[in-house]
């Protein structure tokens, strides 16, 4: 995902990379590392970008666009942390999709051979 941020006047196009603990963004060829806090005070960011994910969910999301190949789980089974859920294949390579949660499928939300963005939700956990 790319956008433009302000910091201290000077306009930057980023790209984020990871939405572990904290958010890496990309700024030129340098990357700087901020929880989401630090973010919001030291950087002017749009608001939809802290809208896009609520770290109180439990949701799968699309990396990349592509087209969804496999699925592998169905709703209402139990997976564990780094189950492979599904194949999304985007620039004629295969990306297997794992779990970054624990928990029950509560909704599948894609289906086999569809269109997917990037960011978009594929996957609800209870």
């Amino acid at each position: 995902m790319k956008f433009k941020i302000n910091i201290k006047g000077k306009e930057y196009e980023v790209g984020i990379l990871e939405f572990k603990e904290g958010t890496k963004i990309k700024v030129g060829d340098k990357e700087f590392f901020f929880k989401e806090k630090e973010i919001k005070k030291e950087v002017s960011i749009p608001s939809v970008f802290f809208k896009k994910r609520d770290f109180s969910k439990k949701e799968i999301r699309s990396p990349i666009a592509g087209i969804i190949s496999e699925i592998f789980i169905r709703e209402g089974e139990f997976v564990k942390k780094g189950k492979k859920l599904l194949c999304l294949s985007a620039m004629k390579m295969e990306n297997e999709i794992v779990s970054e949660f624990e928990g029950k499928i509560k909704k599948i939300l894609i289906k086999k051979d569809q269109k997917v963005k990037e960011w978009d939700t594929l996957i609800l956990l209870e």
